[in-house]
């Protein structure tokens, strides 16, 4: 069976980038956004509404007092889980990037050459992917705190009339839900990023050491033929070219011969 080159590279780690780790990883990571952002999106339509009554107070005086539609625990309980996944899948997306990159020689060692419009791009990418990944994460988090926060004032009572009530506005859950998918879309752009940058100084690796090895192999001198020096009976031994492994004494000896015959 023959031996390709693939089957004398060295096989991929766990932990490195392009390895079935990381494509599980970041998969898990995009499902764990999409949950966060169901689960928004249950509690926006599960969302504590106000509900305006008219009582009458003393002197027969007709005031206004507001009460909660409901209690707010299906929308908190639903904002906490789309929260911690949020969390989730950006601590798993993100510890196996610096992992993996830490650990990748080819990324810490490269040096990019100022003039490669590739190297330009590849670097505006990845700052702008870190950049947006880490503010859409931030912005969405915020959100979701402050629906928790509002719904959590109101657990218990939730029926008893107030002169104010204090809810969520319309809106709010979904564009935490919708932060929350940008959140690891951007971040598997960030992957994707660092991949290609590993995939081409790979590349630039490989070219150079094919260019090392033509170097070498083309300036080595060429080899010139073995000469042997034999010995000849009456004769000075003589420096000939043994092309066929027939010497001088081989000739005079069947000459010799010949004439014996005659």
């Amino acid at each position: 069976m023959a031996v390709t080159h693939a089957d004398l590279a060295p096989s991929r780690r766990r932990c490195d980038l392009g390895s079935k780790t990381g494509a599980f990883l970041t998969i898990l990571s995009i499902l764990l956004g999409l949950l966060s952002f169901i689960l928004c999106l249950i509690s926006e339509a599960s969302r504590s509404q106000m509900i305006w009554e008219a009582s009458s107070g003393e002197g027969k005086v007709i005031k206004s007092e507001c009460t909660y539609s409901s209690s707010g625990k299906i929308p908190l309980l639903s904002a906490t889980g789309a929260f911690f996944a949020l969390a989730m899948a950006m601590v798993i997306q993100h510890t196996y990037l610096l992992v993996a990159v830490s650990k990748a020689d080819s990324l810490l060692a490269i040096t990019w050459d100022p003039d490669s419009d590739f190297a330009k791009s590849l670097t505006w990418q990845a700052g702008f992917f870190f950049v947006t990944t880490w503010v859409c994460f931030a912005v969405g988090e915020i959100l979701l705190l402050i629906g928790l926060s509002v719904e959590s004032g109101h657990l218990k009572n939730w029926q008893m009339p107030r002169e104010s009530c204090l809810i969520i506005r319309q809106g709010l859950f979904t564009a935490a839900g919708v932060f929350g998918l940008l959140t690891v879309f951007l971040a598997s752009g960030l992957y994707i990023t660092a991949l290609r940058a590993q995939t081409h100084t790979q590349d630039q690796e490989n070219t150079r050491r094919e260019l090392l090895e033509a170097s070498v192999l083309y300036a080595s001198p060429p080899r010139s033929p073995r000469r042997t020096i034999r010995a000849v009976p009456n004769e000075n031994p003589t420096a000939r070219q043994d092309r066929n492994g027939i010497t001088l004494y081989d000739y005079l000896t069947a000459f010799d011969k010949h004439t014996d015959l005659v």
